[in-house]
């Protein structure tokens, strides 16, 4: 089976090593970071909702700016995030 996502947003993986089952959680939490709103359709096509939600939910690692963007697609607060909670746990500098 080849790789069923666009390869631009894997630029640093072996396609052909990388076990889309064994990997779905960083292939998902990638493909919302890094992916545009045809990514994010062929994502949602290829993987059930509860898989989705569940590696976007649980990964400590995620992008601030599209935080919001996968919140309103899974319908979840970011306070159920745990990169949202992480976070706020520990906060930086203000940037002035």
């Amino acid at each position: 089976m080849s790789f069923p996502f666009n390869s631009r947003l894997f630029w640093d993986v072996d396609l052909n090593q990388i076990d889309v089952n064994q990997y779905h959680d960083f292939i998902i939490v990638r493909i919302f970071e890094r992916g545009d709103v045809e990514d994010i359709r062929q994502c949602r096509r290829f993987y059930n909702n509860s898989k989705i939600k569940s590696a976007l939910l649980n990964t400590k690692h995620f992008l601030q700016n599209r935080l919001h963007l996968a919140a309103a697609i899974i319908d979840e607060p970011i306070e159920k995030f745990k990169c949202f909670t992480i976070q706020q746990s520990t906060p930086q500098h203000f940037p002035y």
